[in-house]
C-alpha cells in the first residue's frame, strides 16, 4: 500500500513535504486540513508524555530529535487522559519499536487519539525557520494542496483561545494519601488548567491529599472545601485567555499558601498585577539551566510554554524574582515570603535530572508547615 503524502505549509510561505503517519482520518470522514501553531521540543526522549501533555494542545510539534517511536507506547507514562497535541511532525519514525513495556506503536495511539503525523521532514532545517522568524500558524494538509490555497486557509483561520477550557477537568476529583504513609496529611485544592498526571503523583506522594477543580472553580468554592493550600496547574495558551482563574488566585491571596507551575507561575503573577509577553519561538525541552537566585544553585529543567512573566512589572509587585533562565535571562519563577506564594516556571515534575528540581514540592510541603505551626 502506497503511503499517502502530507504537506505543511507555514505562514511566511514556506513549505515542506513529507509522509502520513498516526491519524489517517476514517472511512467515512477524509483526513482534511489543520491550522494549528508549529513549535519545536529538542527533548530527546519522552515524546509519550510530549503527546499526553495537555500544554501542546492546538500545537503542531517538531521533534528535534531525528527518530521518534523506537520504544513504542505504554499504558503507564501517559501525562493525562490521552493524547493532546494537535499534530507530531518527524524526520524518521520507527514503526518497529523494541521494548519490554511497549503495548503498542506511536502510529497505532496516535490514530486512536485522532492525532495526525508527519515524517519524512528535514526536522533540521524547520526548526532553524522556527528559531529564525519565530512560531507562526502552519497548515498540515494533503501533498496536492497548493501554496497560495494554504496561505488563503491560514488567513482565514485563528488559533482557538479556549485551549484551558478544553482541556482541564469537568468535575471534581480527589486524590488521598494512602492511610500510614504520611504523618499528616494536608489538603490541597488544584486549579486544573490542563495538568500533568506526574505532579499530582508527586504531591500524594509527599503526603498531600489533591483536590483537582476545574480552572473556572470561584474564590468561594475553594474556600468551602476548607483547603490547606492552592496549587495552579501548567495548560496551555496566553495566560491572559483565562481571566476566571486570574481573579479566583487574586481573591485567595494571602489566605493560603499558593503555588504554581508553569501557566500556574504566569497567572499568579498576573493575578498580582505583573504582566506577561510572548516569547519568539518559547521554551521545549528537557535540559534548560535554571538558577535559583537565593543560594546559586543551578538546576537543569524540563520546560514547555510559550509566554513569559515580565521582570520589569514585577517591580510594581511584591513578588521577588526567585528564578532565571542562564539560556537567555528570562524569569522561571516568583517568590512572596509575606503571603506564601511560590511559583516556578518550569515543570519540577518531569524529572530530566531526574530529581534536579524535585525539591520545589518539598519547599512547598514546608511553606504549608510553616503557615499551619503559626496559625
Amino acid at each position: 500500500m502506497e503511503k499517502q503524502k502530507r504537506k505543511i505549509i507555514m505562514e511566511d510561505g514556506s513549505v515542506f513535504e513529507g509522509t502520513a503517519f498516526g491519524y489517517m482520518g476514517e472511512e467515512s470522514q477524509p483526513l482534511g486540513d489543520y491550522v494549528f501553531e508549529i513549535v519545536f521540543n529538542t527533548s530527546m526522549v519522552g515524546y509519550q508524555e510530549i503527546l499526553s501533555d495537555p500544554s501542546y494542545t492546538n500545537q503542531a510539534v517538531v521533534m528535534t530529535y531525528p527518530l521518534i517511536g523506537n520504544y513504542g507506547i505504554n499504558v503507564d507514562d501517559y501525562e493525562s487522559s490521552g493524547f493532546k497535541l494537535g499534530a507530531l511532525i518527524v524526520h524518521e519514525y520507527c514503526d518497529a519499536p523494541s521494548n519490554f513495556r511497549c503495548s503498542m506503536t506511536l502510529a497505532e495511539a496516535m490514530q486512536k487519539f485522532k492525532i495526525p503525523g508527519i515524517e519524512g521532514v528535514n526536522t533540521r532545517l524547520l526548526t532553524r525557520k522556527i528559531r529564525d522568524v519565530g512560531s507562526m500558524k502552519v497548515l498540515l494538509t494533503s501533498a496536492d494542496t497548493t501554496k497560495e490555497e494554504g496561505l488563503k486557509k491560514l488567513a482565514e483561520t485563528e488559533i482557538p483561545h479556549d485551549s484551558v477550557a478544553k482541556v482541564s477537568t469537568k468535575n471534581v476529583i480527589h486524590y488521598l494519601v494512602e492511610t500510614g504513609k504520611a504523618k499528616e496529611h494536608y489538603h490541597i485544592v488544584a486549579i486544573d488548567c490542563g495538568m500533568k498526571q506526574n505532579i499530582v503523583r508527586d504531591m500524594v506522594q509527599l503526603g498531600l491529599d489533591v483536590t483537582v477543580v476545574p480552572y473556572n472553580t470561584t474564590a468561594e468554592e475553594i474556600i468551602a472545601m476548607n483547603p490547606d493550600a492552592v496549587f495552579i496547574s501548567n495548560g496551555p495558551g496566553d495566560p491572559t485567555d483565562v481571566p476566571e482563574t486570574i481573579a479566583t488566585i487574586k481573591a485567595l491571596i494571602g489566605k493560603y499558601p499558593i503555588m504554581g507551575i508553569c501557566l500556574g507561575h504566569q497567572i499568579i503573577s498576573l493575578a498580582y498585577g505583573a504582566k506577561t509577553y510572548k516569547l519568539k519561538f518559547g521554551h521545549r525541552g528537557g535540559n534548560h539551566p535554571v538558577k535559583q537566585l537565593s543560594t546559586g544553585r543551578v538546576d537543569i529543567t524540563s520546560q514547555n510554554h510559550s509566554y513569559a512573566v515580565d521582570d520589569e512589572s514585577l517591580k510594581n509587585t511584591p513578588l521577588e524574582v526567585a528564578y532565571v533562565n542562564l539560556l537567555d535571562n528570562t524569569n522561571e519563577g516568583v517568590i512572596c515570603k509575606k503571603d506564601h506564594v511560590m511559583s516556578v516556571q518550569f515543570h519540577p515534575e518531569a524529572a530530566p535530572g531526574p530529581e534536579d528540581a524535585y525539591y520545589i514540592f518539598k519547599d512547598f510541603v514546608k511553606m504549608i508547615e510553616e503557615v499551619k505551626t503559626n496559625a
